[in-house]
């Protein structure tokens, strides 16, 4: 008679995601991750300040590529990332449930949200330009043409409690503008943040547009606070306390700070973030002259 043998289940392991890769913590360090009762879910990777360092210096390395991409490009590749997380809907329903204790039926509300959310940003890659673009007008025969551009490196603080809906409400309006992003995940609640690296990076994404990190949120956002190579910082997962203390790392490179108040994720988000890191540019341009008539073009 064969011995009846009990399966040993296959425990998944969380990685960063940093650079298009799943590196490990460079000092291989991991902590608990529990779910709304308490009860262990996985050890997530515990990022250190080196690794917040690699995460920016392959953000530096993507921004000129991701920056210099068509508008309608990104768009692609966002609605991309909305087609293969639609793809991988019950998975995320499932993190999401474990890690905001909600009922099945409600994450399932707020994965479809996110889903949507990825369209929503996808949409406006191309159209955020002529909505705070456009030409000015001047006194004289010039034009004056004013049209938006990236930062640069922005550092994400993501929401501590919104898991999913939140995170992406936070990296989709910072890449679909062209920036590219370092993010730390919710500190109690960082698997669906790095399950999320995975749907990244089978979604056409280039590696190092958005490098997710998991661990201590002070001590991974006050390096990238105070990095000279980041341009931006994202406080929305940040307390008073230590927002205050990120603010003050980030003046001494005048870092633009972005430090929303409470934020409704569920509803419309707007364009307040599409517009939070971007730059404006000013080009003037003599109008010249066509023929005898002396008409402008």
């Amino acid at each position: 008679m064969s011995e009846t043998r009990s399966r040993l289940s296959v425990f998944k392991t969380y990685k960063l995601y940093v650079g298009g890769k799943f590196p490990r913590s460079e000092s291989g360090r991991v902590y608990e991750v529990t779910d709304a009762k308490g009860n262990w879910l996985a050890h997530a990777p515990l990022s250190s300040r080196k690794d917040a360092r690699d995460a920016v210096v392959a953000a530096r390395k993507a921004f000129g590529g991701w920056s210099g991409a068509t508008a309608y490009n990104r768009g692609q590749i966002l609605y991309r990332v909305a087609e293969m997380l639609e793809g991988r809907r019950e998975q995320y329903v499932r993190e999401v449930a474990e890690a905001e204790g909600l009922s099945k039926s409600k994450a399932a509300a707020v994965v479809d949200a996110a889903i949507d959310r990825w369209v929503w940003y996808a949409g406006w890659t191309d159209k955020i330009a002529q909505v705070v673009g456009g030409a000015n007008p001047v006194a004289g025969p010039f034009f004056n043409l004013s049209t938006p551009e990236p930062t640069g490196v922005v550092a994400v603080v993501a929401p501590q409690d919104s898991s999913l809906l939140g995170l992406v409400s936070v990296i989709a309006p910072v890449i679909a503008t062209g920036n590219t992003a370092v993010v730390v995940a919710s500190e109690k609640a960082p698997l669906p943040a790095l399950s999320l690296g995975e749907v990244l990076a089978t979604s056409d994404l280039p590696g190092g547009v958005v490098n997710i990190l998991s661990g201590r949120t002070a001590e991974l956002s006050a390096p990238l606070a105070a990095h000279q190579d980041v341009n931006a910082i994202d406080l929305t997962g940040a307390d008073a306390a230590l927002a205050k203390e990120l603010e003050i790392a980030a003046a001494d490179n005048m870092k633009r700070v972005f430090k929303p108040g409470p934020a409704d994720f569920t509803a419309d988000p707007g364009t307040g973030r599409l517009t939070a890191f971007l730059e404006t540019k000013t080009v003037w341009h003599p109008t010249g002259s066509l023929g005898a008539s002396g008409s402008a073009y």
